[in-house]
Formats: C-alpha cells, structure tokens, sequence
C-alpha cells in the first residue's frame, strides 16, 4: 500500500470525505511532504559533507551557531524545532562552514528524539574532522509538550553533547558554553 494511500485511509478514518473539495488532493500532498520531512534516510554522511575537508593549522575553536532546523518527534509524529549550536576543536583539518547545517538537516529529517539528534551531529562532526573535540547544543520546542498532552506554550528543551576534549576539559567546555546563550 502507497503512503498516498495510508494518508487517504488516516482522512478516512477520522471521519473526512475524501471527495471533499479542500481535501481531493491531500493524501498525495501529504505522502509528498511526509517524503520530504524524513529524506534524511536516504542521505550518507559522505554524501552531505561531499570532500569539504580542508588542512589547516588552527586549533583553536571554531563555532557555528543559530543553524535553524525542523525535525519529527518519533513518538508522535509531531514537530520539534530549534537551533543547533556546533562547535570543533580542530587537528589540522577544518570542515566547510555549509556542511554543519547539512550534518544537522541529514538527521533532523528522520524520525528523532533530541538527545540522539544532538549525539549523532556532535558524532558526526566528529568522525569526518577527526576534531580533538566537538560539542553540540540544541535548543528547541516540542509541539507534542504544546499542541497535545500537557499543552506547555513556552517549554524548551536543551540538550548537550560533548566529545573528546570538550569532554574532559572543562575550560574548554565552559568556553563553548559562554558563547551559545539560549537561543529560545
């Protein structure tokens, strides 16, 4: 069965008349947007950062902050969306400025939770810069704390991750910390 189909079958069953003028071309609309907010599956950590790794003698950090992004909770199916702050100690390679809001769209458009969103950037960044360190923080609404349950309009949510270096030295980390206030 087609997600086209499965959407037309959910219409269905919550009692709307797919021959409904504002509803005639939804379950296609739906299946193509469902499509799009999860193509993250079909992408590659290669593929995103395409060869943008550059030698280079710094190793003090770098900081790329405010990259916006939109993701699915897994749990309901229902947007979360914030800001991604990433920062990486270089070891004589530094990667393309574009390529940390493609690493973060990459697993923003799967089905996620926010602490594993915020490990596998932090990961990421990790494996392709072989970076003495890198840290990620999120700072994002949930729609399933605002639009449902508990209905909390001016809930955030922070999460961290810290590898290598901003791990154990906390200089470091305070330093990264200091430069990313909450961005909500």
């Amino acid at each position: 069965m087609s997600m086209q189909q499965n959407y037309a079958n959910i219409l269905t069953a919550i009692g709307e008349d797919l021959d409904r003028p504002g509803l005639k071309d939804t379950p296609a609309r739906a299946a193509k947007a469902f499509s799009y907010l999860t193509s993250g599956y079909s992408k590659t950590l290669e593929e995103v950062t395409n060869n943008a790794v550059f030698p280079s003698d710094n190793r003090d950090m770098v900081l790329v902050k405010n990259i916006e992004f939109y993701s699915l909770c897994e749990h309901h199916l229902l947007p979360f969306h914030g800001r991604v702050h990433i920062a990486y100690l270089p070891e004589g390679n530094v990667l393309g400025l574009s390529k940390f809001a493609r690493i973060t769209e990459m697993f923003a458009r799967r089905l996620q939770i926010q602490e594993n969103l915020t490990q596998q950037i932090a990961e990421a960044v990790q494996e392709v810069t072989g970076a003495r360190g890198v840290a990620v923080v999120i700072d994002s609404a949930h729609m399933c704390m605002m639009m449902r349950g508990v209905g909390k309009q001016e809930s955030t949510t922070r999460t961290v991750s810290f590898v290598g270096d901003f791990k154990t030295n906390r200089e470091d980390r305070r330093e990264f910390l200091s430069a990313v206030p909450e961005s909500y």
